[in-house]
């Protein structure tokens, strides 16, 4: 019995220490085996947060977002929003030295837009900006406010969706994106602004389109130009002929509406080739109108190519008011009358530099050529000009980026014209 007990014991307890073992491993491998499930869960996590992260950069660094705006300025349509409102802004403040006259030198708080963003479902929102001019708006000042956009979208799906109320018209590369870090220059191009007024709204309803091949379009009716308002007194009709003539959505008559379309092809990336056009009448039924059955229209094509650091673009756009010629004789011996037709293209090229963090500097170049007064109808004459002289323009410069919508800007212009108009321009603009 105790040569048994004698072996028995160390068996028992062999037994034991193998049973203990064997749990010990089971339980090391069942925590190696959670260790690792979770360290494969935290990987994934990790991988999806980098992901966002990168294609929250890829968009802050796009100095001009393609898309129909605030203008560019909101999000694009079919972004999700992080939660149901948004507040945007942009703002510029300019400085501005002529060569000639020291004492013209002039700085300005230009504009600033304050904006909101509300998505009411994953369908349907609306978006808003209100635009103060010049800093200060009074009875004496030369300042303004003014609702930029306001309008509800709503998506059919995927690919259609609809829009009504006032909004930007989708013609050129600056009047739906026009933030400060979407353009090169203290100033927008000469032939956006003056050609195409920038910023052109009207109060309407427009369907639109997004493809997978790279097509995106826009068409509606809205509200059209007015040309009742017209001014032969005023020198802002030689500075921009449609200018004046834009309604706005401010009790805008509405007895002519114009018709607008426009269509981008995106299918190479960095590439943007696209057209756009609005047409209608402009007499507004107007009793006793000289122009009653005058029709207004403008046009352009447009292409924009960013290849690695470089960005180009070109625009021409052309515009016509025809059926004038009653109305013009009407304004015999007065100096601005009501033009033909009237034109202007610029070619443009910028190369971004990348500096230490979010620091960018992008020197560029433009070249412009405009006339504002191409030809006339109904001249008197002896009494009028019959065409304009075409104005050249060279701008240079370049912009500072001291964040991806921070910019700090100074250029130098030229022109071979009206010499009185070279300056210096210095800039700082912001969005959000």
């Amino acid at each position: 019995m105790r040569a048994n007990n004698k072996w028995c014991v160390p068996a028992i307890i062999a037994l034991g220490v193998n049973m203990a073992l064997a749990s010990s491993s089971a339980f090391a491998q069942s925590s190696e085996t959670q260790l690792m499930n979770r360290l494969e869960q935290l990987a994934a996590e990790l991988d999806k947060v980098k992901a966002e992260l990168k294609q929250i950069k890829q968009k802050q660094d796009t100095p001009s977002p393609v898309v129909s705006s605030a203008s560019v300025s909101m999000p694009t349509s079919n972004t999700p929003s992080l939660s149901p409102t948004q507040l945007t802004a942009y703002g510029e403040i300019k400085y501005s030295r002529p060569r000639t006259d020291s004492s013209a030198t002039q700085s300005d708080v230009a504009r600033l837009v304050l904006g909101f963003q509300h998505r009411f479902d994953e369908k349907t929102k609306v978006i808003a900006e209100l635009e103060v001019e010049h800093a200060v708006t009074s009875s004496t000042d030369s300042g303004e406010v003014a609702v930029e956009q306001v309008y509800v979208e709503h998506r059919l799906n995927n690919t259609f969706g609809a829009r009504a109320g006032l909004f930007l018209i989708p013609l050129g590369l600056i009047n739906q994106n026009h933030e400060p870090h979407a353009f090169y220059g203290v100033n927008r191009p000469t032939v956006e602004t003056s050609i195409i007024p920038s910023t052109l709204r009207e109060a309407g309803i427009q369907l639109f389109g997004e493809h997978d091949n790279g097509v995106s379009w826009s068409a509606g009716i809205t509200t059209g130009f007015n040309l009742t308002k017209w001014d032969p007194l005023n020198a802002e009709g030689v500075e921009s002929p449609l200018r004046t003539l834009h309604q706005e959505g401010a009790l805008a008559k509405s007895k002519d509406l114009s018709f607008f379309a426009a269509a981008d092809w995106r299918g190479i990336p960095g590439l943007r080739i696209g057209a756009g056009f609005t047409t209608g009448k402009a007499g507004q039924g107007t009793a006793g109108f000289a122009a009653k059955d005058a029709r207004t229209t403008l046009a352009d094509v447009h292409a924009q190519w960013t290849p690695g650091a470089w960005d180009f673009a070109a625009v021409y756009a052309r515009g016509t008011i025809s059926g004038a010629g009653a109305l013009n004789q009407t304004f015999a011996g007065a100096p601005y009358l009501v033009p033909k037709s009237f034109d202007g293209w610029y070619g443009q090229a910028a190369y971004k530099i990348r500096l230490n963090g979010d620091y960018r500097i992008s020197p560029f170049v433009r070249f412009e050529r405009i006339n504002t007064g191409r030809s006339f109808d109904g001249v008197v004459a002896g009494l009028n000009a019959i065409a304009y002289d075409t104005e050249s323009i060279w701008t240079t410069g370049l912009n500072f980026n001291i964040a991806p919508t921070v910019v700090l800007k100074a250029d130098y212009q030229r022109y071979k014209i009206v010499k009185d108009s070279d300056r210096l321009n210095l800039g700082l603009g912001f969005s959000f």
